[in-house]
């Protein structure tokens, strides 16, 4: 079939609806994955639909976000996990042998697969040639049973490179580029196609940095070909028979064109506190930094150490700052060992973190008060690094080690000549870290493990035709799932305990949210543009249910918190007038007339008498989901 890999891959997935941009597709899901930190919830919501094993091809739980186990609650966690894989069929890969991303790059990610995962940087696999979508965990449970994954056909961007990257430039820096063009919000709607002659001269390694970080532009996802090069790192993973070419054709027709000539692209750094706020590192050096971090999904692989252990051969990191370092898997230690690479990295003063998400979610090393954090990670934003009045840089490794040795935020080009490595062509293979399905008649006797910390999922009622209640908090633009659900040491344990975990909704914004939800016996959220921007975490949905809420209304939403927000029920409501945001205020009591969702809603403000015209952007499937009273219910009558 001719046409964009994304077209090839979608027409071959979609089982209902129709390829018009805008228009709702069900795509049949090849593979899933999950984390620990949304995983747990996952699961509980599969067991729940009640069917005997996973339907999907391929189906991965991981640990790798909670791993700081400072009481019981995690490692309850994982024994759940762990038999749970063991009863339903999935690989399970163990605390310490890596971040879900690097991992499922490394041993499972296959070119022409759909994927979804309940995380928001499961695109890493787009690296590989994979269409794989961030997904709220209740999805991924309804995709392992066997449903299809809806989403809104996507416009198709296609980002045309050129050239050849300088040397102590980086794939970092290309998605840097991106984002400094298009910012947050202008990947809504859209998927990213990577094409043109630049292509090449990039990694399966580099593209899954891009196609990681592409997730902050807000798309649906982004995609590489596989080619040659895709062939090479299957080839040297012991994949090989797992390729396929998938490459765009010659009349391939995109719906916009951002072209990238990887010849100009400079170090690039994201500003406190967005990733979008980026400028090049030449531009702000000099900055006195405390902490250098390097790491996480986006830039812990191979490849991204390597450079970093060639930097600091011989060296000492400043004296003014500390170093984490978080390698992506085990394999990746392995190979940094045998090589001796590792000596570099430990003898340079670097400490060396477990494989895992660590400093990247708040789990660990938290900048000092006020401190200037750089960091190879995805995001920047308030709070988010552990303590609230950290400054947070995003950039490159070669950056980021760069910035190691001085002291001040530093363009590694300054430092002279870049340091030469080789990617292996073997990969240091051992999976003795991932257990394999069990036989379908032998997982039939495993126990599932539930410890004390496991609560029970909250009910779902179906809704009424009409909303009631006071407007419970008035928010501005880009509200991150981060500031509605905190991460962090403390809060990641209660994830699989919905009453505990409520108590901090809202809490690094305002710390009386949940005293006066309950005290109001539920109500309203009103936002401006961009709600729930970030990560896919469906507790910042699930939580303000169980405190009651029933709608939130906004200017504009985020894709995967929308789709959480209709998961569980809450109603996802658009000002038809933007202008009409400024009409209503905190504590307002509301009337809200939704009738069966199939048309507008009329709001009465009550406490203004004034009337307000709502829209959404809600399929009729979605209406019927939410009219249920979410998709659990919804799902369990279907199967059943």
């Amino acid at each position: 079939m001719s046409g964009t890999i994304t077209e090839k891959i979608l027409f071959s997935h979609i089982v209902e609806g129709k390829p018009v941009i805008g228009e709702e597709v069900a795509l049949k899901v090849d593979n899933t994955l999950t984390q620990d930190a949304t995983g747990t919830m996952a699961y509980l919501q599969f067991e729940a639909i009640g069917i005997d094993r996973i339907k999907t091809e391929l189906s991965v739980s991981f640990v790798d976000h909670n791993m700081l186990q400072t009481d019981f609650r995690n490692a309850d966690d994982h024994k759940f996990l762990k038999t749970i894989a063991q009863r339903y069929g999935l690989h399970f890969s163990r605390p310490g042998n890596g971040i879900c991303h690097q991992v499922f790059l490394e041993r499972f990610a296959t070119p022409g697969k759909t994927l979804i995962g309940s995380d928001s940087h499961t695109p890493t696999a787009g690296g590989m040639g994979s269409f794989a979508m961030g997904a709220g965990g209740l999805d991924v449970a309804v995709a392992m049973a066997g449903e299809a994954f809806r989403i809104k056909y996507p416009k198709i961007v296609g980002i045309k490179l050129s050239g050849k990257l300088q040397k102590w430039v980086s794939a970092k820096d290309v998605i840097l580029e991106l984002l400094s063009r298009v910012d947050v919000k202008g990947g809504v709607g859209k998927v990213f196609e990577y094409f043109g002659p630049g292509v090449k001269n990039l990694s399966v390694p580099d593209r899954a940095t891009i196609t990681n970080m592409g997730t902050e532009t807000g798309c649906t996802t982004s995609i590489f070909p596989s080619d040659e090069i895709t062939r090479e790192f299957l080839k040297a993973q012991g994949r090989e028979n797992d390729w396929i070419e998938l490459i765009a054709d010659e009349d391939a027709k995109y719906d916009e064109i951002i072209e990238i000539n990887l010849d100009e692209v400079e170090p690039m750094a994201a500003l406190p506190h967005s990733p979008g706020a980026v400028k090049k590192v030449s531009e702000i050096a000099g900055i006195k930094v405390d902490q250098v971090s390097i790491g996480s999904c986006t830039n812990s692989s191979l490849r991204d150490l390597l450079i970093v252990s060639k930097a600091l051969n011989g060296k000492t990191i400043s004296e003014d700052l500390h170093l984490t370092i978080s390698p992506g898997s085990r394999q990746v230690v392995e190979h940094l060992i045998n090589s001796k690479d590792m000596n570099s990295l430990v003898q340079s003063g670097a400490r060396i973190l477990e494989n895992g998400c660590g400093p990247c979610i708040g789990m660990g090393c938290a900048p000092s008060s006020a401190g200037i954090s750089v960091r190879t990670f995805n995001r920047n934003f308030l709070g988010r690094s552990g303590t609230k009045d950290a400054q947070v840089y995003l950039t490159s490794p070669e950056t980021a080690v760069a910035t190691a040795l001085t002291g001040v935020l530093t363009d590694p080009r300054t430092l002279g000549k870049c340091p030469d490595f080789e990617m292996p062509n073997k990969f240091e293979i051992n999976d003795n870290m991932i257990i394999k399905p069990l036989p379908a008649e032998e997982a039939k006797n495993i126990e599932i493990a539930h410890g004390p910390n496991i609560k029970p999922l909250p009910k779902f009622s179906p809704l009424p035709d009409k909303l009631e209640g006071n407007v419970l908090i008035k928010l501005e633009n880009n509200v991150t799932t981060d500031d509605i659900m905190p991460a962090g040491a403390k809060i990641l344990p209660l994830r699989s305990n919905i009453p505990e975990i409520s108590k901090h909704v809202f809490e690094s914004v305002d710390g009386e949210f949940h005293n006066r939800a309950i005290e109001n016996q539920g109500g309203f959220i009103i936002a401006g543009e961009n709600y729930g921007q970030g990560s896919s975490r469906e507790h910042a949905a699930l939580a303000p249910k169980y405190l009651g809420v029933r709608a939130v209304i906004s200017k504009s939403f985020a894709r995967i918190h929308m789709a959480n927000l209709i998961n569980f029920g809450i109603v996802p409501l658009v000002f038809e007038n933007s202008k009409d945001y400024e009409k209503i205020s905190a504590g307002d009591k509301l009337e809200v007339v939704i009738g069966d969702l199939r048309g507008k809603a009329l709001l009465r403000n009550i406490s203004k008498n004034e009337e307000i015209a709502l829209t959404h952007s809600l399929s009729e499937l979605d209406a019927s989901i939410l009219k249920f009273g979410g998709k659990l219910p919804w799902i369990k009558s279907k199967i059943k």
